[in-house]
């Protein structure tokens, strides 16, 4: 259960990271018509916010774990290496 959890989580966060990168480019910044009945209209902050804050959570929740992580495989790297060879065969 965890893991298709876990893939539904990654799934929604390729998305919303994916449509942060991309909405810049999609909207017309200069025509309010174009945006103005989307989530967060009819503001180009509003807009924008609505769009790109999500996903840029996502990639710095991603970032944010990825380091820990890394943190705590080099945390426990460094603690073997401090072991006698003896416990760490048994």
């Amino acid at each position: 259960m965890r893991k298709l959890l876990l893939g539904i989580g990654v799934i929604v966060g390729i998305y919303l990271v994916g449509r942060a990168i991309v909405e810049p480019f999609v909207i017309n910044a200069g025509d309010p018509l174009t945006y103005q009945n989307d989530w967060g209209g009819p503001s180009l902050a509003g807009v924008v916010s609505v769009h790109c804050v999500p996903g840029v959570i996502v990639a710095a929740g991603a970032v944010w774990s990825f380091g820990r992580t890394l943190s705590r495989r080099r945390q426990a790297s460094a603690s073997n290496r401090d072991r006698p060879l003896r416990q760490l065969m048994m």
